[in-house]
């Protein structure tokens, strides 16, 4: 494998928020997956669970998200916290220019609320995307299971545009646990932990324009004895 490439993959990805519809194969996915899958665990225990929609299923989930998210959700809570209780600087400034950037691309001003919430709304419709992939661990295997978890997310996103597609990782999902259970068969011993869309990049979705910046290696490294 060239270096170059691993390099190039790392730079190229990215949070797409508009997909075509063009239709993604079974075997696509089961070989990113199975590619994902060579990702690193504690202990080679491979915590991560997978449960991917397409078609009429994918079809119906989003049909049903979508409508109950319009109606405010319902009594439907994430099952684990993730935002902190308070944003404070670096972290508060990153998050709004993020959003300021998004809403400008999409012309939704600030305080247009109704178009705040159309633009969210859409990640319940996996953003146009012909696939949706449900990420799931076991609530007993503690923190160690959550980090794994997150190095094959990173490795699914990898493998994928290695197959020339793109991603957008999606924890909106996860307010949703119970109905998505319902859908897709989960047990109650897993928590759903986010969601994901692949497909191929709408190169005319504004959205997809958008470029998020990096804090440079200074800002949030330290070297000891160089």
């Amino acid at each position: 494998m060239s270096p170059l490439n691993a390099i190039e993959a790392l730079r190229a990805r990215r949070s797409v928020r508009g997909f075509l519809s063009t239709p993604v194969s079974k075997q696509t996915v089961e070989a990113i997956l199975a590619d994902a899958a060579r990702s690193p665990s504690a202990s080679n225990t491979q915590p991560w669970r997978v449960y991917v929609c397409a078609g009429s299923a994918r079809e119906e989930l989003s049909a049903e998200l979508t409508a109950l998210h319009s109606l405010g959700g319902g009594q439907q809570q994430e099952e684990y916290v993730y935002y902190p209780p308070v944003w404070r600087d670096p972290y508060l400034s990153r998050r709004r220019n993020v959003g300021k950037a998004l809403y400008t691309l999409l012309d939704i001003p600030k305080g247009d609320d109704a178009g705040m919430q159309r633009q969210y709304s859409r990640n319940y419709e996996f953003f146009g995307a012909p696939v949706g992939l449900f990420f799931t661990i076991e609530r007993d295997l503690g923190q160690a299971a959550w980090m794994d978890l997150g190095m094959f997310l990173q490795a699914v996103m990898i493998a994928s545009l290695g197959n020339g597609l793109a991603t957008c990782a999606q924890q909106a999902f996860a307010r949703y646990h119970r109905v998505i259970r319902a859908h897709l068969g989960i047990p109650d011993g897993e928590i759903v932990v986010c969601g994901m869309a692949l497909g191929h990049p709408d190169p005319a979705e504004p959205a997809n324009q958008l470029r998020t910046e990096r804090e440079p290696v200074s800002k949030f490294a330290r070297f000891v004895g160089w």
